[in-house]
């Protein structure tokens, strides 16, 4: 299936790594010239490497975009191409810890800066070019914990919802423009980060070193799956193309699912 992303620019944020990487190699084997976001010049960006080495189309970009100024500073880097972007993925956010007893006001507004209002800087900044242009994708990444929170990260969830109700806000907002608005909500995803936290955790319980039984281990403690496993980054680097392509022009202002059937809601 030819998902029409050739020729394309697309900005995936905190891209660098992770499930961003996954999304960002996936948008580049559809042919699109993917701008692979970093927070700091420091941070390793390991994503363009792999994406050129393989024959695609990248181009490495940062700025801090928790904060005003790294947003500007964003922008300001791409150039001509900040008003060329078609497809922008609000891929970068964070899960801290905390419980509703300990949290303190900055921690919940804090969330709310690093999932809520990077998107939204990122949206002021680089959806005029999709206005001009007539077509465009804007999608959050979210999580399933804005369809089901959990006692814990309350301040991570709830930020995670706000952003999800802006992708509907927004979707009506831009009503007859040509772009779509989504959001993509992954249940556990196996990137390395998530791999070494459980490798971990079963060192400290004696769950052994043999992944498979890790995995079943850790399902069964922060929620299993009819599909009995972890997604893999991969898996939701496909969703978010086709979701970001031509053949998804009827898909808008939903928040879709990817948690191997965890949810189990019927709406």
């Amino acid at each position: 299936m030819d998902l029409g992303l050739e020729g394309k620019i697309a900005l995936v944020t905190g891209s660098n790594r992770g499930t961003g990487a996954a999304i960002a190699c996936a948008l580049a084997a559809e042919g699109a010239l993917v701008l692979v976001h970093r927070l700091r010049r420091e941070d390793p960006d390991p994503t363009t490497e792999t994406i050129l080495g393989g024959g695609g189309q990248a181009a490495s970009v940062c700025g801090d975009i928790t904060t005003e100024a790294g947003a500007d500073e964003l922008a300001h880097s791409l150039a001509d191409r900040a008003d060329a972007i078609d497809i922008l993925v609000n891929n970068y956010g964070t899960a801290e810890a905390g419980q509703w007893i300990d949290l303190t006001a900055d921690e919940w507004t804090g969330m709310y800066e690093k999932n809520v209002l990077s998107a939204t800087r990122c949206i002021e900044r680089f959806l005029p070019g999709m206005r001009e242009r007539g077509w465009g994708r804007v999608i959050q990444v979210g999580t399933i914990g804005s369809f089901r929170p959990n006692a814990r990260m309350p301040h991570y969830y709830a930020a995670k919802a706000a952003l999800a109700a802006a992708t509907v806000s927004l979707s009506k907002e831009l009503a007859g423009t040509g772009i779509t608005v989504n959001t993509v909500s992954p249940g556990l995803i196996k990137t390395a980060e998530m791999e070494a936290h459980f490798r971990a955790m079963a060192q400290r319980k004696g769950w052994g070193d043999d992944w498979a039984m890790i995995e079943q281990k850790a399902l069964e403690r922060m929620g299993s799956n009819p599909m009995g496993r972890i997604a893999l980054p991969e898996e939701v680097g496909d969703l978010v193309a086709f979701v970001a392509s031509v053949r998804a022009d009827y898909i808008n202002g939903e928040n879709i699912r990817i948690d191997g059937g965890s949810i189990d809601a019927p709406y």
